[in-house]
């Protein structure tokens, strides 16, 4: 399973719910990118990070 680098985010699971409250399964899976990010110690690295985080953060891309 997917996981975000930096928040952890991970893919959810639960029921749809119809108007008769039929209940199937169902998963919402987190927008995740694959970005190449250099680390604190200068190597690079390719990550999944969420769309949101990658928004907030000042990570170095490469």
């Amino acid at each position: 399973m997917a996981e975000c680098y930096v928040t952890g985010k991970k893919t959810l699971t639960g029921n749809r719910r119809s108007h008769a409250l039929n209940a199937t399964r169902h998963t919402w899976k987190s927008n995740l990118q694959n970005v190449r990010i250099r680390l604190e110690d200068g190597t690079v690295k390719r990550v999944k990070i969420s769309a949101r985080a990658l928004k907030k953060l000042q990570l170095e891309r490469v």
